[in-house]
């Protein structure tokens, strides 16, 4: 199974993972969030390997406008309906998944998918 990194195309931090990925010649498929969202099921399988908490991005201009902070929700059910909300990059490697900028991590995925 290919590697998989969901964000969107303005991330900075999206582009940088693509871009470490890409430069050690590790396929991967993207998935841009402003287009396509995430389905239920790749919500669900990524947060086998990510605590909900982890990946609602809390210091986003859209949680702030919308007053999520003030407010008791369910974070899956949020991150649904608004999948911009989630805290991207995401990188999922099968069961292995990381949320944010995580170099180390992102490492030990190239470097494991370069032994397969």
């Amino acid at each position: 199974m290919a590697l998989q990194i969901f964000g969107t195309r303005k991330c900075a931090l999206t582009r940088r993972a693509e871009r470490f990925f890409k430069e050690r010649g590790v396929d991967y498929h993207f998935v841009d969030l402003a287009e396509k969202g995430i389905s239920p099921g790749e919500l669900k399988a990524v947060l086998r390997g990510v605590k909900a908490e982890d990946l609602i991005d809390t210091s986003s201009r859209r949680y702030l406008d919308r007053g999520l902070a003030y407010m008791d929700f369910d974070i899956e059910v949020e991150l649904l309906a608004d999948p911009l909300l989630l805290r991207t990059p995401i990188v999922r490697d099968g069961g292995v998944v990381f949320a944010g900028d995580e170099l180390k991590a992102w490492a030990d995925m190239a470097t494991n998918k370069k032994q397969c």
